[in-house]
């Protein structure tokens, strides 16, 4: 289960990004059955601000914050946007099969007419092509690594379901790249209201920094608005800004009591003092490494830096695929209509005259070899047209089992079988694989491109 959580580097974060995002973001990656992926957007900021050392200094607090709040790099993949140089590409080929009619039906992008009509501006007054392709770029950041799951608030789940439509648009006319994602929202804090009661966003400039000092986080708790119902009188916890922030830190437990003392007219202050004691319990253990993280520039950069070459790993390959899928192909490889043959010179396939390719014409294509190994079990390898050994299989109990991943493999691809990757090895460079292991990149590159090839050829 693939699973991409990311947050826009606009501002310091709060305790909506750490209670909607990076807390089950970080649950999650916890467990043995989740390939856990974490991304700075900064692409995304450059919709919303065009302040360059505001983005780069969010970009940092939110790295350490990550790292504060216990993301493992070892575990995970952590990686900001604009390293990964595939993102804005798919971008573009998306944006290509992408109806401008779903867009138009964007919350951000309406929200926009909508304001502009209130105060009869022009419909288009401030509206960047940027906003309007919002949904677009944050599909390729889910396509690009074919995420199973997004947690997001719930303002946020028409985005995933974009993201979807436009992966299926992609799929029914290339065939079968994108997993279609979904959104997870957890019911209980998907929206986590801000000091003034509306969602917590820097938008509404109503948030509560994550890491602030504890001085200052009791003053903007103290400063939530209430009403103004007097101690003793009966308090309701539906609509109540100060329950829902309390009920995201608290247990089931501790929500239950304050319901109780709301329902017995504990007064505002008191209550104020309970959220600001339960916040601070769980944020002080965190606090403190989030501020030598701040003082570490170069080490968080490190951090970012590996992560995006670990992301980039799968990125390359898979983004090589979908050029292929797309007609976006070296001349003298098979497979698209009007393809252009190198031998002959003049002559390519389709051309006025040419002559029926035959036989001896045809390129030697790499291969499948399937065969039963001492012990009984069965494997195979894939070998390209000299004999090199680019992909070798471990054992398997039937030649049927075996059979089936050299399908899954042709149909799909090296890259994009990961389930499949436990079961395989990288060839070495001799014609039989006995000089060594090749580099891993290389070799992945390599064995993509021969199943490339035989896709092409089928």
């Amino acid at each position: 289960m693939r699973v991409l959580t990311g947050i826009t580097t606009t501002g310091t974060p709060h305790l909506g990004n750490y209670v909607g995002a990076i807390r089950p973001a970080l649950r999650s990656s916890q467990r043995n059955d989740v390939d856990a992926y974490f991304f700075l957007a900064d692409y995304h900021a450059l919709i919303k601000t065009d302040d360059p050392a505001r983005i780069q200094r969010s970009t940092l607090e939110l790295a350490a914050t990550w790292l504060a709040c216990g993301l493992d790099p070892e575990r995970v993949t952590f990686y900001r946007q604009s390293d990964i140089v595939e993102i804005p590409e798919l971008t573009w080929l998306l944006t290509c099969i992408c109806g401008k009619g779903l867009l138009n039906r964007a919350h951000a992008y309406k929200a926009a007419l909508d304001k502009n009509a209130a105060s009869g501006a022009d419909p288009d007054e401030g509206v960047t092509a940027g906003l309007f392709m919002y949904p677009v770029l944050m599909a390729a950041d889910i396509l690009l690594f074919n995420a199973n799951q997004v947690p997001v608030g719930r303002d946020q789940v028409q985005h995933i379901e974009m993201a979807r439509d436009i992966a299926a648009s992609f799929n029914h006319h290339y065939g079968a790249h994108f997993t279609l994602p979904e959104a997870v929202v957890d019911s209980q804090v998907a929206t986590l209201p801000g000091l003034d009661g509306r969602k917590m966003s820097k938008s509404y400039d109503n948030t509560i920094p994550l890491f602030a000092p504890p001085e200052q986080l009791k003053k903007l708790i103290f400063g939530i608005v209430t009403d103004s119902l007097a101690p003793g009188q009966p308090k309701q916890t539906e609509g109540s800004a100060l329950f829902q922030l309390y009920q995201a830190f608290a247990s089931a437990d501790e929500s239950a009591a304050l319901a109780r003392a709301y329902a017995e007219g504990i007064g505002w202050a008191d209550a104020k003092q309970m959220l600001f004691e339960r916040i601070e319990r769980e944020i002080a253990p965190m606090r403190a490494r989030y501020q030598e993280l701040m003082a570490q520039p170069h080490a968080v950069e490190a951090q970012l830096q590996a992560g995006a070459a670990k992301a980039r790993r799968s990125a390359t390959l898979f983004a090589q695929r979908l050029r292929q899928a797309v007609g976006l192909r070296p001349l003298a490889v098979a497979g698209g209509a009007g393809a252009v043959g190198v031998a002959g010179g003049a002559r390519g396939a389709g051309s006025a005259g040419a002559a029926p390719a035959s036989a001896a014409d045809k390129p030697a294509l790499p291969s499948f070899k399937q065969y039963r190994e001492p012990d009984g079990r069965f494997a195979f390898k894939l070998t390209d047209a000299r004999g090199h050994l680019l992909l070798q299989s471990e054992s398997f109990a039937t030649p049927q089992e075996a059979a089936q991943a050299i399908s899954r493999l042709k149909a799909a691809g090296y890259a994009a079988s990961p389930d499949l990757h436990p079961l395989l090895r990288l060839g070495g460079t001799s014609p039989e694989g006995s000089a060594g292991r090749a580099d891993p990149a290389a070799a992945a590159q390599a064995a993509e491109a021969a199943l490339e090839a035989l896709r092409a050829a089928s």
